[in-house]
């Protein structure tokens, strides 16, 4: 088991938003989080980054507890977050966000090599890596998000909401680019709007309402759930 959640508990003042969420994920896995808006997904991942800590509960990463470190170590263990709403450094030029993606590590031609690969992965990026970030299309910001994140050399990819605010064409090409990513090793905790998208391409999948995991299973068989397919896939 590469990542565990325990019975977490999150609460924001006299707001319960994670009422005791558990749910795993095996190395080399896409495991989707749905759910509707304030169902508790992205407090999950902000919990799992460290951004957040857990009233209650348990989180081991590779069998270790991970629940009281600091969000930098956790990304230098080999977990990092594609944060909701893209969050890049918006007055810095494509190539210094990236750059800040190495942040903790100090591997100089690693970091030259992993810059190759990004740019040989989105090659708009490329185009554009003089460019201040704040010019960028959605899109482009959306696959600048992913370029940081995987700078760090991740072993666990925290995605929250990729397709927000990106038109369906776009929506695909990300889609196919996580897809990507996930068969050449990395693993991928997904929180999405897009039911249908995220289920398309998950092996397992939980849904969660109002703070708690209410159906979990294989991708598929939630896909032909009439319950999942009338609230979530508007069958």
């Amino acid at each position: 088991m590469l990542l565990e959640l325990n019975d977490l508990h999150v609460s924001y003042g006299a707001i319960r938003a994670l009422k005791g969420v558990s749910c795993q994920v095996d190395e080399g896995e896409i495991v989707a989080l749905i759910g509707a808006n304030g169902a508790g997904k992205t407090t999950t991942l902000r919990t799992v980054s460290g951004l957040i800590r857990p009233q209650a509960g348990s989180i081991n990463y590779k069998g270790k507890s991970i629940a009281k470190l600091p969000p930098h170590q956790i990304v230098s263990l080999g977990v990092c977050q594609v944060p909701e709403g893209r969050r890049v450094f918006t007055r810095m030029t494509v190539i210094e966000n990236l750059e800040m993606g190495a942040y903790t590590r100090n591997d100089k031609n690693g970091i030259k090599e992993d810059l190759k690969k990004i740019f040989d992965r989105f090659p708009r990026l490329e185009e554009r890596k003089n460019q201040l970030s704040g010019t960028l299309s959605g899109g482009e910001q959306q696959m600048l998000a992913m370029g940081r994140a995987l700078m760090s050399r991740p072993n666990v990819l925290l995605m929250d909401e990729p397709s927000m605010g990106l038109a369906p064409m776009l929506v695909q090409e990300i889609f196919a680019i996580i897809k990507e990513i996930n068969k050449t090793g990395t693993t991928i905790l997904l929180v999405e709007q897009n039911a249908h998208m995220a289920l398309s391409i998950s092996n397992r999948a939980y849904v969660l309402e109002t703070g708690e995991v209410v159906l979990s299973g294989p991708a598929e068989d939630l896909a032909n759930n009439p319950e999942v397919q009338k609230a979530y896939l508007g069958e």
